[in-house]
């Protein structure tokens, strides 16, 4: 097989484990906002959504501001970097692509910043905007898989992503070969929620700062080689 023909199997191989990597990520950012702030989900935006509504009733004293505000975040981070990727190709990693997945690592070092430093007296306050910044990040981080568009992995949500699995299973009388990217985005997903639990032992700012950095990684690993690779 030459190597024309091998390279766009690599790079559509090398965008599935970036795209894993941010799955892994959301599990660390979800798994720090559930536990270390409040209850709040940042990139599972159904739970949070549910949250939300939980807490409007009064239900087990949930919270309201923190969800609320991860959801405007999520959205307007989703927005932005839709806006940003309005003119790159879909379906493929593009410098818009790596420059939005940057921004993603900036918001996230600044929730660092003010997960350090936050004072005793305003803590609620700035738990909630942490949990803005981490939305707002994964809304951008959403919407940059959603244009790079690698099937079954939108590294946010596994809910469709199960319906797949189990539909095109072979018990249902399928047999779809997207059995092990889906089975993998699931897996990644709930590593990056344990590894997150652990990590909130040492200091809640522990996991944010440890996906700004896989963020990093992703961003500089997808620029250099996959966008590399598609352009050759």
């Amino acid at each position: 097989m030459s190597t024309s023909s091998t390279r766009p199997q690599q790079t559509e191989r090398s965008t599935l484990r970036l795209m894993l990597v941010l799955t892994f990520v959301t599990g660390i950012i979800d798994a720090t906002g559930y536990l270390g702030l409040d209850r709040v989900f940042a990139g599972n935006m159904t739970g949070n959504v549910v949250i939300l509504g939980l807490g409007l009733a009064g239900a087990d004293h949930l919270p309201v501001l923190g969800p609320a505000l991860a959801l405007c975040g999520f959205l307007l981070g989703a927005a932005l970097a839709g806006r940003a990727l309005r003119h790159s190709a879909r379906g493929a990693w593009t410098a818009m692509g790596t420059r939005v997945l940057a921004g993603c690592a900036v918001l996230l070092s600044g929730a660092v910043v003010l997960l350090l430093f936050e004072e005793s007296h305003t803590q609620r306050l700035a738990m909630a905007w942490v949990a803005f910044l981490l939305a707002t990040a994964m809304g951008a981080q959403a919407a940059t898989a959603r244009h790079i568009a690698v099937q079954d992995v939108t590294t946010v949500v596994v809910t469709s992503t199960l319906t797949g699995l189990a539909a095109d299973s072979r018990f249902a009388g399928g047999g779809s070969p997207l059995w092990l990217r889906r089975s993998g985005s699931v897996m990644a997903l709930t590593a990056g929620a344990a590894a997150g639990a652990g990590m909130l032992l040492l200091h809640t700012a522990v996991g944010v700062a440890v996906s700004a950095v896989l963020t990093v990684v992703v961003a500089t690993w997808g620029h250099h080689r996959v966008r590399a690779d598609t352009e050759e």
